[in-house]
């Protein structure tokens, strides 16, 4: 049983090892989860899309399971044959609203159908969204997600999802920040990197000076296996590591590991999600070091960007 400030308890599963299903379980997140539930002896059953993604979890000690986000029967049934479930996919079309959009939707879909699957059953859900950001201060995790903008649409499933717990699901969410990396590659970082080499320019929307949080990946998997193990019904946790970086000085360390200028570009180069990138969103973790426990250990967000290949 682990107990929190707020009197909360619930049953711990940290001495138990369970059968656990992940949907996105091959992606830079997904595959540090099941390595780090590997390890503490859960099994793991892994939504595949193909025959690489499937060789890619046998390979890491999983069991595959054939399907995509959108084979709602087959996330279903895996659901049901679970001890726990954590939830990663989601299809990273950043190219247009309108793919954006149908993103959204294909994850509501299966996020919903996971929800309603493990209604009555005091089973652990665990799903994922970013961290908040709230103007002049840094966010925790009392702060509210976002339901509008661009990516309203998963704050407004993330509640939905959270609101079960009144209904007999252990639904909880991890917050990752903007930036979830492993040497050098991932996040929104990322998307400046590869966007820096395909134009020659690393560039940065606004002035620059607006931060943004990130988390080593190998850190941001421990949090997930604790909120499966541990976390109360309807909580939301920080993955949170730098509190907040500034966009300039992750360009300037892009820039100078690729050989390329440095200069201020326009919002709109970024696609629908420029105007995310340009908001100032540091976040805290404070509340989730505290009762879950979680200790970051890996490198910070500059130092991992020195591992960008030229």
């Amino acid at each position: 049983m682990t107990c929190y400030g707020d009197g909360t308890s619930v049953p711990s599963l940290q001495e138990n090892a369970i059968k656990v299903f992940i949907t996105g379980g091959t992606g830079l997140v997904g595959s540090a989860v099941v390595a780090d539930l590997l390890a503490h002896d859960h099994t793991v059953d892994v939504l595949a899309r193909s025959a690489a993604s499937a060789r890619a979890v046998l390979a890491a000690g999983g069991t595959p399971v054939h399907g995509s986000l959108a084979d709602l029967e087959v996330i279903r049934n895996a659901a049901e044959q679970a001890d726990g479930v954590i939830h990663l996919a989601f299809a990273n079309d950043f190219s247009s609203p309108e793919a954006l959009d149908r993103a959204i939707a294909e994850e509501t879909a299966a996020l919903n159908a996971l929800g309603e699957t493990l209604i009555g059953t005091d089973r652990p859900l665990v799903t994922v969204s970013g961290t908040p950001s709230v103007p002049g201060r840094v966010s925790t995790e009392a702060d509210p997600i976002p339901t509008d903008g661009p990516v309203g649409g998963r704050g407004r499933t993330v509640s939905a999802i959270l609101a079960l717990a009144s209904r007999g699901v252990r639904a909880s969410a991890v917050r990752l920040p903007r930036t979830v990396h492993n040497n050098g590659n991932g996040g929104f970082a990322g998307l400046l990197t590869t966007i820096a080499r395909s134009s020659g320019v690393s560039g940065y929307p606004g002035d620059g000076t607006q931060r943004w949080p990130a988390v080593h990946a190998l850190d941001a998997s421990v949090l997930f296996r604790l909120a499966l193990e541990s976390a109360p019904a309807g909580s939301s946790w920080h993955a949170v590591d730098d509190e907040g970086v500034a966009v300039r000085d992750i360009a300037e360390v892009i820039g100078r590991r690729l050989g390329v200028p440095v200069e201020q570009v326009p919002t709109d180069t970024f696609g629908p999600i420029g105007p995310v990138f340009a908001m100032d969103q540091p976040s805290s973790s404070a509340a989730t070091r505290e009762q879950l426990g979680w200790r970051p250990t890996h490198p910070k967000l500059i130092a991992d960007l020195e591992n960008i290949q030229p």
